[in-house]
């Protein structure tokens, strides 16, 4: 029996290994192109004299599309599948980047970022889909973590190449390039048709009505997780779009410094999801690994916006802050899985992803207008209220499907 069943192990292992490779890319390339514009913001100010206030809302356009189209690619995953969703979003990401650097003026580039948020609102839904399709349940939660490592490190590249490319080639030139790259990626994510699929061959796609949608997401365990996304991507957003302009003109240190503490952030948040995944494949409470993160991530934020001498030690703090913050990425999504009723996981991973994109819609605008007030400390202080609000969230979501789970034995 051993002899027998070992081959079969070591193919299954082998499939999800690559079935995890493919949808870590893929949500790295999202993620890549969510941060394409934010790095170049000074050079478009330059260039256009606009506001950071109507450089955020530039941001919030790409996320309200996102959030809009979110919600609604639950239903399209199950109808449709996750592979013909998953690369007409990444379609329309890359497109929109190569068309946004021939744009005449700073207007032309909010109907693109609108039609680029439409191509990041596929990826949740469809890779949550296709990894809880294919990964065996002992590996959920190292896949949820390669997941959220894949997206991390298309944050950290983004600033770094597109900043780099713009300073060197200049914004324009540096979108085309990135939006070339985008398609060529996507022609290689087309070969990958055996990895993406979210069910079985053959199989009839399921039914769902909107009336019964509506009453799952009216769960108290499914709008807590909307709003546990929703503040703490108020939080995060922050820290991605404007810490490094607020680190310039808080405490004046250089432009480039302060981009390369946002990368800091990034890679030690990617470290953090990988050190996350191995925490949540060992414990159930995972609302107490996601309340600890939070909070040590808002302290640290906190301690920049209240004490100048810690300026000079920003990279190694926010390096820091993305560890505690990233280690709860693997048990905030497997507490989402938690609160899933069987059979809706995409429904309900689009729904509760929304709120990322209506976090990441308000906090941009917010923050810019923060700076432009000359508030760049209150900056910092907004981001930390933010994460802490989340810890009460995420620990309210345990409590009310432990209530449930137990009120519905009593009726049993």
């Amino acid at each position: 029996m051993t002899s027998a069943s070992s081959p079969a192990d070591t193919l299954s292992f082998r499939r999800d290994v690559r079935v995890i490779g493919v949808v870590g890319v893929a949500h790295g390339m999202s993620h890549f192109f969510q941060l394409v514009l934010p790095p170049l913001f000074p050079l478009l100010r330059a260039e256009f004299g606009v506001s950071y206030a109507t450089l955020g809302a530039l941001v919030s356009t790409f996320y309200v599309a996102s959030g809009l189209c979110q919600f609604g690619a639950g239903f399209a995953v199950d109808r449709f599948g996750a592979r013909p969703v998953l690369l007409g979003g990444l379609g329309l990401l890359a497109g929109g980047t190569l068309l946004a650097g021939g744009v005449p003026g700073i207007a032309w580039l909010f109907p693109l970022a609108a039609l680029m948020g439409i191509g990041n609102g596929v990826f949740h839904p469809a890779d949550f889909a296709v990894l809880n399709a294919n990964v065996d349940p002992r590996r959920l939660g190292h896949a949820y973590s390669s997941h959220g490592i894949g997206g991390s490190l298309g944050y950290a590249l983004a600033p770094i190449v597109s900043y780099g490319l713009g300073g060197v080639l200049g914004w324009r030139t540096a979108l085309l390039v990135m939006g070339v790259a985008g398609l060529v990626a996507l022609a290689l994510l087309a070969t990958q048709s055996s990895v993406l699929r979210s069910r079985a061959h053959g199989t009839n796609p399921p039914q769902h009505t909107l009336a019964g949608s509506i009453d799952l997401f009216r769960q108290t365990p499914i709008l807590l997780c909307f709003a546990y996304f929703c503040v703490l991507t108020l939080a995060t957003i922050g820290i991605q779009t404007f810490v490094g302009t607020s680190l310039n003109a808080a405490y004046d240190i250089p432009l480039a410094i302060a981009t390369s503490a946002i990368t800091a952030y990034l890679l030690g948040s990617t470290a953090g999801i990988f050190a996350g995944g191995f925490l949540a494949a060992r414990t159930a409470r995972h609302d107490r690994v996601a309340a600890t993160g939070l909070a040590v991530g808002a302290s640290l934020i906190m301690l920049i916006a209240v004490s100048p001498a810690i300026a000079p030690w920003a990279i190694p703090m926010l390096a820091l802050t993305g560890f505690a913050i990233g280690s709860t990425g693997p048990s905030r999504d497997m507490i989402v899985r938690g609160a899933t009723p069987p059979g809706a996981s995409g429904r309900i991973y689009g729904f509760v992803y929304s709120g990322l994109d209506l976090g990441a819609t308000l906090g941009p605008v917010a923050m810019g207008a923060l700076l432009d007030h000359g508030s760049p400390r209150i900056v910092f202080a907004a981001i930390s209220v933010c994460l802490f609000l989340a810890i009460g969230t995420v620990i309210q979501v345990r409590r009310t499907v432990r209530l449930g789970a137990t009120s519905a034995q009593a009726a049993d």
